[in-house]
C-alpha cells in the first residue's frame, strides 16, 4: 500500500529547495537543477506509484543517497578563480547532465579532461588504446591517463590549479579506476596541484572480502595491499592512501573530498549508468568480484554477449555438467572476446541482482571457480599468468590446484583481512555494515 501525498505536500516540500544552479544540457538549453533531497524522494515516489518493477527495486535500493557531484553548492564556490582539470568519464553525470555542463554553465574554468580505462564515453573495450583527443562540443583536450600514459605528466598539468575526480567505481580492487586515482594524486603532489574528489556511493561497499594483495604481485590491476573487495568509496580510498603514506610523496597533497548524502555502507546504491561496457546490470556489478577472477583463466565471463559477468564457461567444459551454452559475438565493448563466435559451455550466476545477491552472500562466490577447475580437461592450462595479477597474490592458484578446501582457503585471509580492516576504519567517512 503506498501512502497517498497530497498536492499541499508537494508544494511543501519542493518549497524547501536550496540555491538553484543551473545546468546546461545542450548548446541552446539550459535547465536548472533544484537540490532538494525531499523533491527527489517525490520524484521517485511517483515512479514507485507507476511501476511494480521500482517498487521491487525501492525495497533493495536506498533511493535517498546522493553522490558529491549533486550538490554543486559544496563545490562551485572553491573552483571559482581557478584553473580546472576533470578527470571524468560518462558515469559523472547528475541525472542526464554532465559535471563537465554543470562546471562550465556555473562559471568554473575548465581547461582540460582526464578520462580513465574505457574513455569519455565509457564505451571503449577493457585494455583498449585511448587516443587523446579533443572534445566535440566544447573543444577542451581530453587526455587518456591508460595504456602508456597512466599518470598525468608535469606538461599536461602546467597551468592548473585544481583537478577535480569524479568517477563511479565499483569498489573492486582490480577495477582500475582506483589505480588512476592513485597516479592522479601522485601527479597533483609533484606539480603542487591541489585535489578536490566528488564522492560517489560504492556499489560494493557493504561487505570486504578476498585474498589481500601481495605487494611483490603489484600491476595496475592492483596496487596496495587491499582485499579484492574493500568497502571503500574513491574518497576514503584516497585519505588512506595519503594516510597510510602508502604512496610516496603524497602526505603534503592539498586534498579534499566531498562526502555523499544519504550514504552509508549497511546501504545499497543502485548505479545510475553502467560504469563500463561490461557492467551493464546491478547483476553483473555484484557478480564481477567473483567472476573477474576467471578472466585470469581460460574460461570466458561472457563478453561479447548480452549477460557479460553474469555467465561464465568455455569450449571445453563437459555440457552434461555445464548445460547452459552461449556464444560470444565481435560488436561495441567487446571487439575481440575470448571464444569468438563458439559455443561455451558453463553457467548462469544470475538473472537479475537479487539472485546473485543471494548467492554471494555478502562474499566472493568461489564455488563457480573451484567447479570449473575441477571439471576442467586440462588444468594444466586452466590458469593463465594473468590470475596471480588479478588474485594479488601466488598462494591462491596454488591452493585450487591442490585441492585445498573452500573453508580453508577462506580461513587463509582472515588474519589479512582482519588487520586490512583495523587501517581501514581510520579513514572512514560513512557508518560501517559491522
Amino acid at each position: 500500500m503506498h501512502e497517498a501525498i497530497s498536492q499541499n505536500d508537494l508544494k511543501s516540500w519542493l518549497a524547501q529547495t536550496p540555491q538553484n544552479f543551473k545546468m546546461k544540457t545542450n548548446k541552446t538549453r539550459t535547465t536548472t537543477l533544484r537540490l532538494s533531497t525531499f523533491a527527489v524522494k517525490i520524484i521517485f515516489a511517483l515512479l514507485f506509484l507507476q511501476s511494480p518493477a521500482l517498487c521491487l527495486a525501492k525495497s533493495l535500493y536506498d533511493t535517498a543517497i546522493h553522490p558529491a557531484a549533486a550538490m554543486p553548492e559544496k563545490y562551485i564556490p572553491q573552483l571559482k578563480g581557478l584553473k580546472v582539470a576533470l578527470v571524468i568519464n560518462q558515469t559523472s553525470k547528475v541525472g542526464s547532465i554532465s559535471l563537465l555542463d554543470i562546471m562550465l554553465n556555473n562559471g568554473v574554468s575548465v581547461k582540460k579532461i582526464f578520462v580513465p580505462e574505457h574513455g569519455f564515453r565509457g564505451n571503449a573495450d577493457a585494455g583498449a588504446h585511448i587516443d587523446n583527443t579533443l572534445d566535440s562540443a566544447t573543444g577542451l583536450p581530453v587526455i587518456s591517463l591508460y595504456g602508456s600514459h597512466k599518470k598525468p605528466q608535469a606538461e599536461d598539468l602546467g597551468g592548473i590549479d585544481i583537478v577535480v575526480y569524479d568517477l563511479q567505481d565499483v569498489g573492486v580492487r582490480f577495477y582500475t579506476y582506483i589505480s588512476t586515482l592513485q597516479y592522479v594524486m601522485e601527479a597533483c603532489a609533484q606539480n603542487d596541484v591541489k585535489l578536490l574528489i566528488l564522492d560517489r556511493p560504492n556499489p560494493n561497499g557493504f561487505y570486504i572480502d578476498g585474498p589481500v594483495l601481495d605487494t611483490s604481485t603489484r600491476s595496475f590491476v592492483g596496487m596496495q595491499p587491499i582485499p579484492v573487495v574493500y568497502g571503500m568509496t574513491a574518497g576514503e580510498y584516497a585519505k588512506m592512501l595519503q594516510g597510510e603514506g602508502w604512496v610516496a610523496g603524497v602526505h603534503h597533497l592539498d586534498l579534499k573530498v566531498i562526502p555523499c548524502t544519504g550514504y552509508d555502507h549497511s546501504k545499497k546504491y543502485e548505479l545510475p549508468i553502467p560504469p563500463s561496457p561490461n557492467l551493464r546490470t546491478m547483476a553483473a556489478v555484484y557478480a564481477y568480484p567473483s567472476l573477474c577472477l576467471f578472466e585470469g583463466t581460460v574460461v570466458s565471463v561472457g563478453r561479447g554477449t548480452s549477460m557479460p559477468f553474469q555467465q561464465y564457461g568455455s569450449p571445453d567444459l563437459n555440457k552434461t555438467i555445464f548445460p547452459h551454452t552461449f556464444t560470444p559475438q565481435s560488436g561495441p565493448g567487446a571487439k575481440s572476446p575470448p571464444y569468438d563466435g563458439k559455443v561455451c559451455y558453463g553457467e548462469i550466476v544470475g538473472t537479475d541482482a537479487p539472485e546473485v545477491l543471494r548467492k554471494i552472500n555478502n562474499s566472493i562466490c568461489l564455488t563457480w571457480l573451484l567447479k570449473s577447475y575441477s571439471n576442467s580437461p586440462a588444468s594444466d592450462k586452466f590458469f593463465t599468468p594473468f590470475f596471480m595479477k588479478l588474485s594479488g597474490t601466488s598462494v591462491l592458484e596454488k591452493q585450487i590446484e591442490t585441492g585445498t578446501k573452500e573453508t580453508e582457503i577462506r580461513a587463509s585471509w582472515l588474519a589479512g583481512l582482519q588487520a586490512f580492516k583495523k587501517i581501514r576504519r581510520r579513514y572512514l567517512l560513512y557508518n560501517d555494515f559491522e
